[in-house]
């Protein structure tokens, strides 16, 4: 009997120092945490007076860069990213072009309603399929990125644009071309 008086106190004394220590556990996982996000948290694209590549980690945020399409940073991003990718050798105006083709897609109910859903369809965009949206990244497409969220629309209502030197799909030729820029012409 007096063996088990001794054990219960021994326990009833350890409990106090065990959740402590779960306390003290808890608490510095959240500040770990805490700052694991804070390390994670991408850089604002709205000046790019100099070319930024943020942290994509946070692929999640929902924090809006721009009033028209509600576009978070990664969505931005991965707009810069495949203007880059389909237009690095056009100029500005193409680039923006570009841009706002893939803006006006989520306008449009035959495709998905957000930057990465419209960006991310099978065999949409070529520099996607081939990996050349994954170049570095210039300042001059984050700012066209930036312009066609901003409204620009160069391509007049477009929501196809192609190299007409290189494509010989039947099918994107039937549709009606309202602009040339560069070397992209632009077609609803």
């Amino acid at each position: 009997m007096l063996k088990n008086k001794k054990m219960v106190c021994l326990i009833a004394g350890l409990l106090p120092l065990l959740t402590v220590l779960l306390i003290s556990a808890a608490v510095t996982a959240k500040k770990i945490t805490a700052a694991n996000k804070q390390q994670n948290k991408q850089q604002v694209v709205s000046n790019t007076e100099e070319a930024q590549t943020p942290v994509l980690t946070d692929r999640d945020s929902t924090e809006p860069v721009s009033r028209s399409a509600g576009a978070d940073r990664y969505s931005v991003y991965i707009l810069a990213q495949v203007i880059e990718g389909e237009s690095a050798d056009e100029p500005y105006e193409g680039k923006v072009a570009v841009g706002a083709v893939i803006l006006n897609r989520i306008e449009s109910p035959e495709f998905p309603n957000s930057i990465p859903g419209v960006i991310n369809q099978m065999d949409a965009f070529e520099s996607v399929s081939n990996g050349q949206y994954q170049r570095p990244l210039s300042e001059e497409s984050m700012q066209a990125a930036v312009d066609a969220l901003n409204g620009n629309d160069p391509s007049d209502g477009a929501l196809y644009f192609w190299n007409p030197a290189k494509s010989t799909s039947k099918w994107v030729w039937s549709r009606p071309v309202v602009t040339q820029i560069g070397n992209h012409v632009f077609a609803r």
